[in-house]
Parts: C-alpha cells; structure tokens; sequence
C-alpha cells in the first residue's frame, strides 16, 4: 500500500522493503488482484500484484534470463514451449530469443496484467508480442494444461505469484500430472519456488509434489535484488536425468547455436552450471535421494 509518497511491500508480515515514489502511473483491481504500476527513483518502473514486486525494470533481467535461458539449454533442442503466467511478456521475449524455437504459447490468466505492462513497461517484453511464433492468451494456465495434447510441449515454465490467491493451484498435484503429461520424453517443467531464507516450505513442499510426477526433481538460484531474503530457487523437474548437470562448454555452446551468446546480462555458462550448487540450507530442502543437482 502507498503510505505518503513510500510504497511498502506486503509479502512479509514482520519484514519488507520500500521503495520512494517518484510517480503512481496507475492502480487497477482487476478480477483477479490488486495491480499498482509505479515509477520509482531506483530500480525504474515497478509492478505490485497484491502488494507484493512482481518486477522492476531494473532487475528483471536477472529472474527472466535465468527462468528461461536455463531449461531451455538444459534441454539442447526446445522447439516448442509454455510459458503460464509471465504477463509482463519478459519470459516470452528471452524464449523467443532462442532460434530453434518454433512455438511459444503464453497463458496469463489476468489480461490486466499484459495490458498494463504493455502500456507502462514495454521494454520488458520488446517486440516479443507480434512474433509470428507467438501465440499470448489470456485464460487459466491451469484449464489450458488439462486440454493441451500429450508430449505437445518440450519445456513448461510457470512464472508465477506465490502459492497463495490466484496462484496457489499452479502448485497442485494435478497440475503437475497434467504438465508431466504434456511434456515430450526429454520434456521438463520449471517453476519459481520463493526465497528459501523466508519461504522454504514452498522449495519443499513443490519439490515432494513434482516428485510424484517426475523422476529428477532439482533445484537451482538466482540472485534477484528486489525478491528480498537471499536467492531466490527456481523449481526444477525433469523426464531425464542429468540435465542440471550439462557442462558449462555444452552450454556455450548451445547458446551460441541459440543465438543468444552475449545478449545476457546475468546469464552466462559458467553461472548457468554453477546455480545447481545449492548452499546446505537450500539443498536440505530437496527430498532425500533427489539431490542429484548438489554436488
């Protein structure tokens, strides 16, 4: 909520960050959540969803490039990708980089979201909305999962809000029995799963669920400034094992066949490789045996 010209974060009831004002440019409730897009005088322009930052102009491309860069290279040869969620269109643009992708169908269930971002916050997703392999529609990712054709996908990517409202079934078992369905045989799923330093429940509670439905379950980190509390993990399943473990040289070398090699302000190989090795704290969250990806 805006309190004179500070607006203060929500998602933790005893800690928080906030940011100075430098202009609201809008406050929309949608039917789905409370939506403030501001201008801030450190991290350019931001978005709230429920009071909680979704994205800052400043440090989005630490979350998206990581959200899709890595499946995409861990898999070597996606040609077809969902992304649900992620209707600021940032993760359809970094995907839609990658040119051996034939198809990229986004599913954001709140039109609010894609509206706004493509009014107030345009350069997250670029031109990423009229690429011809684009298809962006507004519906419920989770309707969509259950209709979409078996192995029609290579790579799901959920960008979502926390468990909680409008995202808490993207966490449901049936949800990832659908995705494993939809998923091709060297098919994987990522999805983020909180601050562990705050939210580890959420790391191992998705990592138990997705392990019902997936023989390799992992997880790797990223370093998001505004996602306070340490790394941020991103969920990771897979139909095969060993893809968390691609050396570094593969992955170069992949995404220079990508065409994405130098485009990257986070991502590199190297980083790429080295976010599978979870600190203790955060490696004691994955189930016994599924650890693969701690080495």
């Amino acid at each position: 909520m805006a309190t004179d010209a500070w607006v203060n974060e929500t998602l933790y009831p005893e800690w928080g960050q906030r940011f100075l004002i430098r202009r609201e440019l809008a406050r929309v409730q949608s039917a789905f959540q409370d939506i403030m897009v501001f201008e801030s005088f450190t991290h350019g322009r931001i978005m709230l969803l429920d009071g909680v930052v979704q994205i800052t102009e400043a440090d989005e491309f630490v979350y998206q490039e990581m959200l899709a860069h890595v499946p995409l290279l861990a898999h070597g040869s996606c040609r077809n990708v969902l992304i649900i969620g992620a209707g600021d269109g940032g993760v359809l643009r970094r995907v839609l980089q990658h040119r051996g992708v034939q198809r990229a169908v986004m599913v954001e269930i709140d039109g609010e979201v894609i509206r706004l971002a493509k009014e107030f916050m345009p350069g997250i997703a670029g031109d990423a909305w009229h690429d011809s392999r684009a298809e962006v529609l507004v519906g419920d990712g989770i309707d969509y999962v259950k209709r979409a054709g078996d192995a029609t996908f290579d790579a799901v990517i959920v960008d979502s809000t926390d468990p909680i409202g409008v995202g808490e079934v993207l966490f449901t078992d049936d949800f990832y029995a659908n995705a494993a369905r939809i998923l091709t045989a060297g098919g994987l799923i990522v999805n983020q799963c909180g601050v562990p330093f705050m939210q580890a429940d959420e790391l191992r509670e998705t990592s138990a669920r997705r392990a019902k439905f997936f023989p390799f379950v992992a997880a790797y980190v990223a370093a998001v400034p505004t996602y306070v509390g340490g790394f941020m993990t991103l969920g990771f399943a897979a139909k095969q094992p060993g893809l968390d473990a691609v050396p570094a040289t593969t992955i170069g070398a992949r995404a220079h066949a990508a065409g994405i090699a130098g485009s990257t302000q986070y991502w590199t190989p190297e980083i790429h490789a080295a976010a599978f090795h979870l600190p203790p704290y955060i490696a004691k969250q994955l189930l016994p045996g599924r650890r693969a990806a701690v080495r």
